[in-house]
């Protein structure tokens, strides 16, 4: 799968952009610290998850779309 179009996305957020683009920020922040701990052979504090899907992009913000499409990623909606 290649850029999931909005329409496909905003359901996973409750239909709001703001929040699917802070969803896919910090997911996008996750993958490229797992990368960067690889290459620096440390494990930080923080849980490091590689990407749950497989994809052929290397864009991290489309592999975190991605896996919002494909509902592998949770989020906890602010109160």
């Amino acid at each position: 799968m290649d850029k999931p179009r909005i329409d496909e996305l905003l359901p996973h957020a409750d239909g709001s952009r703001y929040e699917l683009v802070m969803i896919a920020a910090k997911r996008a922040r996750q993958i490229n610290n797992y990368y960067h701990s690889l290459g620096e052979n440390t494990l930080g504090l923080e849980e490091l998850t590689p990407p749950l899907i497989t994809t052929r992009s290397t864009n991290l913000l489309t592999i975190a779309f991605e896996e919002i499409v494909d509902s592998k990623i949770e989020h906890d909606r602010p109160e």
